[in-house]
């Protein structure tokens, strides 16, 4: 009986809240519905929140207090989890008030829900360019930001994603043993980016495909092909003479040169 009670009692204090709240969100109060949008925030109830600060926002706009609306309704969206609507929110915060003293953190919650919305190397990469652009923007407006190292972490992050992906793609032909598309598809990857963080395992497996496409070849392409084999040797033994792929690389030189008839060479001098 008692806690029969206690729960009657709980449900009717639970519905009377609903109900007070019910009558805020759709009374004509305004200054009220933003004082108990800054308690929701502050209380961590972002969706009340939120709810709250969008009701409120065009009542507000073009006053002194335009921009905190947007901003916290931003913030509360951030917070509930919604990173689509709170992106959204966002951008448009920077581009109507982008000297409010909310704009660099605005900018950079943006970023964050970018990276939200980014997917794994494997799978569509236009939000991580998406997201790579607006973080090369905040860096060139906040160079000093004390947001800076952790946008760099992510740019590092998402620049790795792309070049993996490239990497990833053009290895698919080595894999399935088109050497030649192999060849070239790698050497792409490289003057796309030269920098590429894969770039000794990139020029290893230009040499070995080089090398698979002239030892799968008809007799008379052989020689020509596998000077290509040299010449991508020398490449990669230039740059990585202490790489793990070196005995390997070297054997497939050796034969390159028997085949071409050059003379072998067990050292190259620099």
């Amino acid at each position: 009986m008692n806690h029969y009670i206690i729960y009657t009692l709980l449900l009717a204090f639970l519905t009377g809240c609903v109900g007070q709240y019910e009558s805020l969100l759709n009374g004509p109060d305004a200054e009220l519905k933003y004082a108990k949008a800054m308690e929701y925030y502050e209380a961590k109830k972002f969706n009340r929140a939120k709810d709250l600060f969008e009701r409120i926002m065009p009542v507000y706009r073009g006053t002194p207090r335009d921009d905190t609306v947007q901003y916290y309704l931003g913030l509360s969206q951030y917070y509930f989890g919604e990173f689509m609507e709170a992106e959204v929110t966002f951008y448009h915060f920077a581009q109507i008030f982008p000297r409010s003293p909310f704009a660099e953190k605005a900018r950079f919650l943006r970023i964050d829900c970018l990276m939200d919305m980014t997917f794994r190397w494997e799978l569509d990469q236009l939000p991580t360019h998406r997201a790579i652009s607006v973080i090369n923007e905040f860096l060139y407006d906040y160079p000093t930001s004390t947001y800076s190292d952790k946008c760099k972490e992510i740019l590092n992050e998402l620049n790795e994603r792309l070049e993996r992906k490239s990497f990833e793609a053009a290895k698919l032909y080595y894999k399935i043993e088109d050497y030649r598309a192999a060849a070239h598809a790698l050497k792409n990857v490289l003057r796309d980016n030269p920098e590429n963080r894969y770039r000794e395992e990139i020029m290893y497996l230009i040499v070995a495909s080089n090398y698979k496409y002239a030892v799968n070849s008809v007799v008379y392409r052989q020689r020509e092909r596998f000077i290509n084999v040299i010449d991508e040797y020398y490449n990669f033994i230039t740059e990585y003479s202490e790489s793990k792929y070196a005995n390997e690389l070297s054997t497939m030189f050796k034969r390159a040169q028997r085949a071409t008839g050059k003379k072998q060479e067990e050292r190259i001098e620099n």
